[in-house]
């Protein structure tokens, strides 16, 4: 954190980026704090109890002061748990001088944030009464209190709790981090002494704008107002618009022609310069206003339309954090944010559970999100109105103008007093509606967590729009990305569905300064995120990022006959597909020791054909020459802004084909076999192997006299059938080494039927040193148990691990999208998904479309394995379990050992819901529905 240890001038337009003054009637800034969580200004400080308390010393402002060395750490859910609620506060001293020429200027303090009930004196006197509330802004008028040309005294005294039990209920028992603290910027606001208070404006999709300019002037007699650009660039003069004056309140109609309309797939903004005048055209006060024009309405039994499109959010719930500063951030942290958020293709972002910062909502303005804002209460309501409503109007006057925001929240899951429904719309010129997340009301129904078979929707609300402002719980690795896609292919097509909001973001783990700096998310109260507490992207980033697509192209599959054609929808609600463009690049990969990077062998790009909003149509890549030789085809769209959408992988090879030239049995050795009841030993250059002659299985395998760990294997997984004989066959080039299982009449055979199955593996070692392996498992119609084989190789012998395959993350069997085929490339590492260790991708865990995989091992040669069958798993080592992993979030199940190859894999739950709630491919039972064929296993060791 950068410390300043002077004062900052910054002479800004108020909410507007000139970023110099251009008159004197424009409003100054000028910031007694620093400016975000990297840039603070140092305070005298004093905390009452806890961490450096009782003495008096210095804090950087803004800052929370747990993060700093100060006072206590609380949880909010700690109230459920009877733990202690610390109760310090915190005393703020800072100097700063006022020059003599702002006599003649209106003068006011802007606090943007403070935690909780805060007390401001301007030497010695109060600026005005107790502010109570955390997350709100307010400012006080003190052109009498200051001494003009000379130096002032800022006293704040700030605590941590509330005297107001009803803020403390809504604010304090919550399921995220208390802290205490001037936590956003503190500056002073310098006026013209006739000037705009704030101006409240509704630009509409038409270019129809109704403003509201509020103002005290006794000597305005008139509103001049212009459009600019968002680069301040004059676009038209508005100044023939009707304007009307009605106690101490301007209004102005009127229209703007030729404007863009603003979106998030396009967020054109604008901005109002607002000018007062007096009888002689004096400017009095200039006032600048950023904008977007779009329309919102929410048709009851239909939908939430923007600009007259129906909308599917596709969002997330978001708090304002970061783990070394907690809720005080930056512009900067705001805009990575954003960009992750849209970088999955995501839309839409719900404040959780409180109004975030002001840079948050410009950048959603900007860059294009839309944004449902919230006051803060989390399952209690303010039960005293009377504070509720001041904190409902603190957050619609801030907020009112940005475009981004759609509806407003009345607090969270229960949280909603219902005095307060209809005061947003006093303070709201758009009249936007007001939502109750996890309820029913009015037009829209915003359940929480809903299970699969509950996207039915068929109840007695059947007409209202849904859209969960909470889905998908977070939890450690569960929900998110898991379950996603069968929910999505439910929800996007539902009429009267509107989409909803995944919990959450980001784990929010918090830095402990009483705690050596760890980190801590309370448990499993926050580990929550789709990235980690830093913005690590953990697996589900990229599936949510390929399922909500905008381009969503229909599952496709290149085998013989393959004509370049897919068939593909567009998602987009404001773009037509040919704004975006395709990359086809057929790509070749090395083997095990070859090079990670793909080989281009052909590459074009197109552009996408018309076809507009929610409609369907087909796009053709053009098949080069020898596009059979690629062993993969990579589609990469790109949007109209240049960013990539997403990068879809087929396989044009299978692995059979693909390993064909990559195994070799050249290179001939002297094959040396021992066997007696026990043992099968067989010598090759300079490998040992040795297997049991009882069950077949190695046990032993050494590479120039250095020990290698696989053995225990191959066991075959869900069979119980039992070794029958083992047959060792010698040859010049070969030993074999089969074992068969005891035969078993079909299941579904009954007394009639001789018909018997014979489960079998061979081991097959070859004079190269190369050791094959050919299993035969009998096919079940469906099964909860795996599929597959398995052997053991300790973990604290592996080293890492190279393959080609889909990677670099993890796979889960409901969540199988997001990943990449190519040559990967990981370290171990022991990551508990959001509790510990927060290196991505994890190492352990399901590896899908295995084909070949190079093992590295501690102290030991490792080997490299090929496999030779589609649709085959690598299981590699069982990741920890995290600790308390409610209901499905890590209801897994592993295979016995340790490096598996399967056929089937477990699918992962929820905080709140188990794996059987979440959908098809969340359902453990797999169907292989084939009596007749068995499961092949095909695999070739290189030791």
């Amino acid at each position: 954190m950068k410390i300043i240890t002077k004062s900052i001038f910054l002479v800004v337009f108020f909410l507007s980026c000139f970023g110099m003054l251009r008159a004197q009637n424009q409003t100054q800034i000028q910031y007694l704090s620093g400016t975000d969580k990297d840039n603070t200004v140092e305070w005298d400080f004093y905390c009452s109890d806890g961490m450096n308390s009782k003495k008096w010393t210095k804090i950087g402002v803004p800052s929370c002061w747990e993060l700093q060395g100060f006072g206590n750490y609380n949880y909010g859910r700690d109230y459920k748990a009877k733990k202690e609620y610390h109760d310090e506060h915190g005393l703020y001293k800072h100097k700063f001088n006022v020059p003599a020429n702002w006599k003649d200027n209106e003068v006011k303090i802007v606090f943007e944030g403070v935690m909780t009930d805060c007390e401001v004196k301007i030497n010695g006197k109060l600026a005005g009464e107790i502010h109570q509330g955390a997350f709100y802004e307010f400012k006080y008028a003190i052109s009498k209190l200051l001494k003009y040309g000379a130096g002032n005294l800022l006293e704040v005294k700030v605590n941590k709790m509330s005297s107001n039990k009803s803020i403390n209920s809504a604010e304090r028992n919550t399921d995220f981090w208390i802290f205490g603290g001037i936590y956003r910027p503190v500056y002073l606001e310098i006026l013209p002494k006739q000037f705009i208070e704030r101006v409240a404006v509704d630009a509409r999709a038409s270019g129809d704008i109704i403003a509201d300019v509020f103002t005290t002037s006794k000597k305005a007699s008139a509103v001049q107002v212009k459009l600019l650009d968002a680069k301040g660039n004059f676009v038209q003069n508005l100044s023939n618009f009707n304007t009307e004056k009605k106690e101490e309140k301007w209004t102005f109609t009127g229209k703007a022609s030729n404007i863009k309309t603003w979106n998030p797939e396009n967020p054109k903004m604008y901005q109002l310069e607002i000018s007062l005048l007096d009888k002689k055209e004096n400017t009095l006060h200039t006032y600048f206003q950023k904008i977007g024009f779009r329309t919102v309405e929410v048709r009851e039994g239909d939908g939430i339309y923007v600009n007259n499109q129906r909308i599917k959010f596709k969002g997330v719930n978001r708090h304002s954090f970061h783990p070394e500063s907690g809720r005080t951030t930056s512009k900067a942290l705001s805009i990575e944010h954003i960009k992750m958020m849209k970088d999955m293709n995501m839309n839409a972002v719900r404040m959780s559970h409180y109004p975030p910062d002001v840079h948050f909502l410009e950048a959603c303005d900007s860059l294009g999100l839309f944004v449902i804002d919230e006051v803060c209460t989390w399952h209690t309501p303010y039960l005293d109105t009377k504070i509720g409503r001041k904190l409902i109007e603190e957050t619609v006057v801030r907020d009112v103008n940005h475009p981004s925001i759609l509806l407003w929240a009345n607090g969270n899951e229960t949280g909603w007093n219902n005095e307060l429904n209809d005061d947003y719309a006093k303070w709201d010129i758009q009249k936007r509606e007001v939502i109750h997340p996890w309820g029913i009301f009015r037009k829209t129904n915003t359940y929480h967590y809903v299970h699969y078979h509950g996207l039915a929707y068929d109840g007695y609300v059947k007409d209202k729009i849904s859209f969960p402002t909470e889905f998908m719980h977070g939890l450690y690795d569960g929900g998110h990305g898991a379950g996603l896609d069968d929910y999505w292919k439910v929800m996007y097509p539902m009429p009267l569905s509107a989409g909803g909001f995944l919990w959450d973001f980001a784990d929010e783990a918090v830095v402990r300064t009483d705690k050596n700096r760890e980190l801590d998310a309370d448990g499993n109260h926050a580990p929550d995120g789709i990235v980690g507490p830093y913005g690590e992207k953990e697996g589900s980033y990229f599936t949510i990022k390929e399922v909500w697509s905008p381009i969503h192209i229909e599952d496709r599959y290149i085998r013989e006959g393959f004509n370049g054609v897919f068939r593909v929808e567009n998602r987009y609600h404001f773009t037509n597909l040919d704004a975006c463009t395709m990359q086809a690049k057929w790509v070749n990969f090395d083997g095990p020791n070859g090079s990670a990077n793909e080989q281009v062998i052909s590459e074009s790009t197109m552009k996408l054909p018309s076809i507009a909003p929610e409609q369907k149509g087909k796009f053709k890549v053009n098949l080069p020459q020898n596009w059979t030789n690629a062993d993969a085809l990579y589609l990469t769209a790109t949007d109209q802004h240049g960013m990539e959408i997403f990068t879809w992988s087929y396989p044009i090879k299978l692995p059979k084909s693909y390993n064909k030239d990559k195994v070799s049995y050249s290179g001939n050795g002297k094959i040396v076999t021992k066997t007696n009841d026990s043992k099968i030993e067989i010598s090759v250059k300079e490998l040992d192997l040795t297997f049991s002659a009882k069950t077949g299985l190695i046990e032993k395998v050494v590479k120039n006299g250095v020990l290698i760990p696989l053995s225990n294997g191959p066991v075959l997984l869900d069979s119980k059938n039992e070794i029958d004989n083992v047959f060792v066959t010698n040859s010049k080039d070969k030993v074999e080494i089969k074992a068969l299982m005891k035969a078993k009449r079909k299941y579904w055979d009954w007394e009639d039927n001789d018909e018997m199955i014979q489960e079998f593996f061979k081991w097959t070692v070859h004079s190269n040193g190369l050791v094959d392996l050919n299993v035969s498992i009998h096919s079940t119609r469906k099964t909860k148990g795996f599929k597959g084989i398995t052997f053991s190789f300790p973990e604290k012998e592996v080293a890492g691990m190279k393959w080609l395959g889909d990677g670099p993350y993890r796979v889960w069997r409901n969540r199988m999208k997001g990943t990449k085929l190519k040559v990967w490339e990981n370290d171990y590492n022991n990551t508990i998904t959001g509790q510990s260790g927060y290196v991505y991708p994890e190492f352990k865990g399901y590896f899908s479309s295995l084909y070949w995989a190079k093992v590295r091992g501690n102290n030991n040669n490792g080997f490299s394995v090929y496999n030779h069958n589609a649709h085959t798993f690598l299981r590699m080592l069982t990741p920890d379990k995290p600790t308390e992993a409610l209901r499905g979030s890590d209801d897994t199940k592993w295979p016995s050992g340790d490096i598996s190859f399967v056929k089937n894999i477990s699918p992962i739950g929820s905080k709140f819901k188990e794996i059987g709630e979440m959908g098809p491919t969340s359902n453990e039972e797999m169907i292989f529905g084939n009596d007749d064929a068995p499961i092949i296993i095909d695999l070739s060791f290189e030791f």
